[in-house]
């Protein structure tokens, strides 16, 4: 606590124990509220939409619902369930609103839904998971193919559209000018909030499965696992994907996203040094991955590998099964690892995948070679700002000798560079030079 606001709270009779005591509880109301938040946001919002299919008008009611908590919660105390209060004051809210255009047929019809909610929930009703719903109607093919998984990140896990700007290498400002149409779209055409049918599922899979891999890619940008939401977007990620993997148990896909995803939660702990230093793979200390879901991955790309049909995600699973083959032979198998990413390049045209495929070919062939690669795709302009492909750039220029160039290269890439241990290593190596 700040000691200017210590000084504040004392005086006579008590009254600095009390403010001290009220500004506890607001902490811990807040605490609790942002618990919640972090636990069931998108449970909230889709079991709040899923009636009256107005995803922005669920978040808003939410947002109050939230606001209503902090003003309450400090001075009646934290409920035993906050899910279920939130739930409660974010459908009132949803009540009010409808009241308020009552005049208008849709909004009559709007209040018709919220009111049956309201009149059978109460702070006792747990509150269902309608994420996957909510996560399929995102995926409608009534809406746009590039915003599905940006919806769904927004709408299930909350993500800001600078957060969903920088996952799909679009501007902020283009990303929410998508994603405000998009939830109209939802309520304009009166998509419904269910599970598709069976033969429905496969054409909207894959904005669920990238929309999936992008929160886990959030939660796997904290490796030392400190900052509680990201860990537990991770940990939420890969519980969805085993949600999928039991929903389409033949789709080979949702298998191939499970596997990816455990290939890379198996390294986390050697991701940081002791002393919290960046780690990169080729030199981390492959007794410290995790065998257990190694196995599990490893059994999963096999099953998805007999399905017939080979996508992204079983690719890029595959490329982890090479590098992780180092705990037994010594080294990456990086002959496999240029294959995969020339399939992958070929399937996705991503420039991410490209930077990985430069960077492998400079293990076979030289530095020379994997900096050709990466000059023919210099003419993206998303990688201006592309904290990777600066990187990889760096340390190849600098293998080759380009020292100014390298420099160069590595100034770029530590200002874009957001974490600082990261930052830290990308300085060493340019004072290395």
């Amino acid at each position: 606590m700040p000691g200017g606001f210590r000084r504040r709270c004392r005086g006579a009779s008590g009254l600095g124990d009390v403010a001290i005591a009220e500004a506890r509880d607001g902490v811990k109301a807040q605490a609790a509220a942002e618990a919640a938040a972090r636990r069931s946001y998108g449970k909230l919002v889709a079991f709040l939409a899923a009636r009256t299919r107005d995803v922005a008008a669920a978040e808003d009611a939410l947002a109050d619902a939230f606001a209503a908590a902090l003003a309450h919660w400090p001075e009646a105390g934290v409920p035993e369930k906050p899910e279920a209060w939130l739930l409660v004051a974010a459908r009132r809210k949803l009540a009010d609103a409808a009241r308020r255009h009552r005049t208008a047929i849709a909004s009559a019809s709007h209040l018709r839904l919220v009111a049956e909610e309201l009149n059978a929930v109460s702070e006792e009703t747990p509150v269902s998971d309608e994420r996957l719903r909510l996560m399929f109607a995102c995926a409608h093919p009534a809406i746009d193919e590039g915003v599905r998984a940006p919806l769904i990140l927004q709408a299930i896990l909350g993500f800001d559209a600078q957060a969903i700007g920088s996952a799909f290498l679009v501007s902020p400002a283009a990303m929410g000018q998508r994603l405000v149409r998009a939830k109209s779209r939802i309520k304009e055409a009166g998509i419904p909030f269910r599970l598709p049918e069976a033969s429905d599922l496969p054409e909207r899979l894959e904005a669920v499965l990238d929309a999936v891999y992008a929160a886990f890619a959030e939660g796997w940008s904290d490796p030392a696992g400190t900052e509680t939401r990201r860990r537990d977007l991770a940990e939420e990620a890969i519980w969805l994907g085993r949600l999928l993997v039991s929903l389409m148990p033949d789709e080979p896909e949702a298998r191939g996203l499970l596997a990816l995803m455990l290939y890379a939660e198996a390294r986390r702990a050697s991701r940081r040094s002791a002393d919290g230093g960046y780690v990169p793979l080729a030199q981390q200390d492959p007794r410290r991955w995790d065998q257990a879901m190694i196995d599990e991955a490893e059994a999963l790309l096999l099953e998805a590998s007999r399905g017939g049909r080979t996508g992204r995600f079983q690719l890029e699973a595959a490329v982890q099964s090479a590098h992780v083959i180092r705990r037994k032979s010594g080294s990456a198998d990086w002959a496999a690892i240029v294959a995969l990413y020339e399939a992958l390049q070929d399937l996705t045209g991503s420039p991410v995948v490209a930077i990985n495929r430069a960077v492998a070919i400079a293990e076979i062939d030289g530095p020379t070679a994997g900096l050709a690669a990466l000059d023919a795709i210099g003419d993206d302009a998303r990688l201006a700002t592309y904290q990777p492909y600066w990187a990889a750039r760096a340390g190849l220029l600098g293998r080759t000798g380009a020292i100014a160039e390298a420099d160069a290269a590595y100034e770029r890439a530590i200002g874009l560079e957001t974490d600082p241990a990261v930052r830290r290593f990308l300085q060493e190596r340019r004072e290395m030079l």
